[in-house]
């Protein structure tokens, strides 16, 4: 084969592009630090990488991301319920210090504004939020726990799920006009109709009646719209029952002059009337209670669940309305079956209903529970919903022993006003007229001293009542507690996997995509002396042709 010059200068030419190819691959190689530019520059090293880095971005997410924001999540939830927890305590002390003994004024003062303090502040603790999400409250994260202002016309109609572990009983002391005794009037024979020298221990009474305490107070004065449905379980098969009907007729009465007061008004006062007629049911709208007859009573303690029924027949609902709600009250759509009238914001002065929880009355209800990816394959709840701890009850409890506290003090000043008056009387020349008001200030003390006697007697049961039903609200919030802490421990176990994991697909992902600077380094070095080497040797053979020989 004959070479010619020509065929010399372009197999140079030819070597020298592709050291320069070489060359370029390299000098790309170091800057990029990556071994490959495009997929078709090594498509098994290009497959390799999509994987790894859809695992390591993955694992970032995780790790970076949603674990962070679950610790905070769960790191807010736990502060609340260990405040909760506090507050709790902190009420267990109340009603211990107010069973031990007797209470002077002061101290009970001391109790009842502790206590109204603690009652405010457990529903505060429920608004707890995250980043602008109420943690408490499901799904519903927007949403806050209690109403943060008063709303007035913003009517709800709530169906409470209930049973007979509800029915309590609750005694009233009936005080007729003791309270409204003082120095103008003790003596008065026709004070707003009454004769208040006729007032005496028959006047005071401590009637005790059956009760279902419902959620809410102050509650919408229209017994059209109230309703209590159970299953009768002594028919076979079981009956459905709605009251009002089947014979049965719900009664409307108003409470009190004061519907936070023990002051009964009349005979017609509805304890009394429960008391009396077996078969009563008497809806008290100011205090949010339902009164029952003895028979009444007995009628929905029989109700239980059967065990061979996929449904609760033990169940007692209750629907009625409230409309008029105040700053801290809880919203009614994070615990119960709840319908809602609002303006329609599509249509100005239309209402609209809204419904909430519908699937509440099916049996087969599940909790709102929030859950992060945290993990391939692996969630974990971060939320405790208000069901759990921040209950009605509560505060309603509070409610009872703070007015029967109330009515204490109440009637301790009345007592103190009579004793003033009878300190103002001359004792050593008193005349036939003071004598006759003396006798009538001692019978009106000994009816106040009998009335304290009950009321005492009720507050000592509600203090003793009160332990063991914070107790239990206790126990929930330490259960709560236990089980965010759980989750927690968990997530730190899981976070530390995530760590591993991200550290390894890390490293593999830096193996298969990343040069060694070093060995780049060297072989760019090599290939540009090569390259150097080509083009002096190439000068020197293009320098010499035939006709140099010639």
């Amino acid at each position: 084969m004959r070479i010619t010059n020509k065929i010399i200068q372009r197999n140079n030419l030819s070597n020298i592009n592709t050291n320069k190819i070489y060359q370029d691959k390299l000098s790309t190689q170091m800057s990029t630090q990556k071994k490959i530019n495009r997929p078709s520059d090594d498509p098994v090293i290009a497959i390799r990488a999509l994987r790894l880095r859809s695992n390591v971005n993955e694992v970032t997410q995780y790790y970076s991301k949603n674990i962070p924001d679950a610790e905070s999540w769960l790191s807010v939830t736990e502060a609340g319920l260990k405040n909760l927890s506090q507050i709790m305590t902190n009420m267990i002390a109340q009603c211990t210090k107010g069973s031990n003994g007797p209470l002077k004024t002061s101290d009970r003062q001391i109790i009842l504004e502790e206590l109204r303090g603690l009652g405010n502040e457990v529903y505060s603790t429920g608004d707890a939020d995250y980043a602008g999400r109420y943690v408490f409250t499901g799904f519903r994260t927007d949403t806050s726990l209690s109403f943060m202002k008063e709303e007035k016309d913003l009517k709800y109609t709530i169906t409470e799920q209930l049973d007979n572990t509800a029915i309590d009983s609750v005694t009233k002391v009936q005080t007729g006009n003791l309270l409204d005794i003082n120095s103008s009037n003790f003596n008065d024979p026709n004070f707003n109709g009454t004769d208040m020298t006729a007032i005496s221990e028959d006047d005071v009474d401590a009637v005790e009646c059956y009760r279902i305490r419902l959620a809410y107070n102050d509650c919408l004065d229209d017994v059209t719209n109230i309703k209590i449905e159970y299953t009768d379980s002594s028919q076979n098969p079981p009956v459905k029952v709605t009251w009002p009907g089947n014979g049965v007729t719900i009664t409307m009465k108003h409470s009190y002059d004061d519907p936070y007061s023990d002051v009964a008004v009349s005979e017609d006062d509805p304890p009394a009337v429960a008391q009396a007629k077996a078969d009563a049911v008497i809806y008290v709208p100011e205090t949010g209670e339902l009164l029952l007859g003895k028979n009444r009573y007995a009628e929905l303690m029989a109700t239980k669940d059967q065990d061979n029924s996929p449904e609760n027949e033990g169940e007692i609902r209750v629907t009625y309305e409230k409309s008029d709600w105040m700053k801290g009250d809880l919203r009614p759509e994070h615990y119960f079956y709840c319908t809602s009238e609002a303006d329609d914001p599509t249509n100005p002065g239309v209402k609209k209903t809204i419904t909430y929880n519908e699937n509440y009355l099916d049996v087969k209800a599940e909790r709102q529970n929030i859950e992060y990816d945290v993990g391939f394959n692996q969630t974990i709840q971060v939320n405790s919903t208000a069901d759990e701890c921040f209950q009605h009850n509560v505060g309603r409890e509070v409610d009872d022993i703070v007015n029967a506290m109330q009515d204490v003090l109440d009637l301790e000043s009345t007592k103190a006003k009579i004793e003033e008056i009878l300190k103002s009387f001359d004792t050593e020349n008193e005349g036939a007229a003071n004598q006759n008001d003396i006798d009538i200030l001692n019978k009106q003390l000994k009816a106040v001293d009998k009335a304290l006697t009950y009321a005492k007697d009720k507050e000592q049961k509600l203090f003793e009542k009160g332990i063991s039903t914070f107790q239990k609200h206790l126990d929930d919030a330490n259960l709560c507690i236990t089980d965010c802490g759980t989750r927690s421990r968990k997530l730190a176990l899981i976070k530390n996997r995530m760590e591993n994991q991200k550290t390894t697909f890390d490293t593999l992902k830096s193996d298969n995509e990343d040069v060694d600077i070093t060995e780049v380094a060297i072989n760019l070095n090599s290939a540009e002396l090569t390259y150097n080497a080509a083009l002096m040797a190439t000068g020197k053979v293009t320098q010499s042709t035939l006709l140099n020989f010639i």
